[in-house]
């Protein structure tokens, strides 16, 4: 059986979200904040995760980011829509946590 020829990501990842809300602001935030240092991207398997290699046994992971050639966090731009005309930004300001 053949491998798998993987390449790496190149370019910029969009990630589109219905609706500017909570949970939309609080994921784009969250990016950022992990971008800057300030947090871990905790709840991303691809940042955080980690892939077993071969036997259970064998005790080898490896993080699956070292893995494949995922976009990196640098590279993800966010867009999105809502019924409301306000920005994200001004959708997370007003939602007063």
């Amino acid at each position: 059986m053949q491998q798998p020829n993987v390449l790496p990501a190149t370019g910029r990842l969009g990630i589109l979200t219905p609706g500017m809300g909570a949970v939309s602001t609080t994921f784009m935030a969250g990016v950022f904040s992990a971008r800057k240092g300030f947090t871990k991207p905790v709840g991303s398997l691809t940042e955080m995760g980690y892939i077993r290699l071969g036997k259970r046994t064998e005790n080898r992971n490896a993080l699956i980011r070292e893995f494949l050639p995922f976009a990196r966090l640098e590279d993800i731009v966010f867009g999105g829509w809502d019924i409301y005309s306000e920005n994200a930004y001004e959708a997370a300001k007003n939602a007063k946590f």
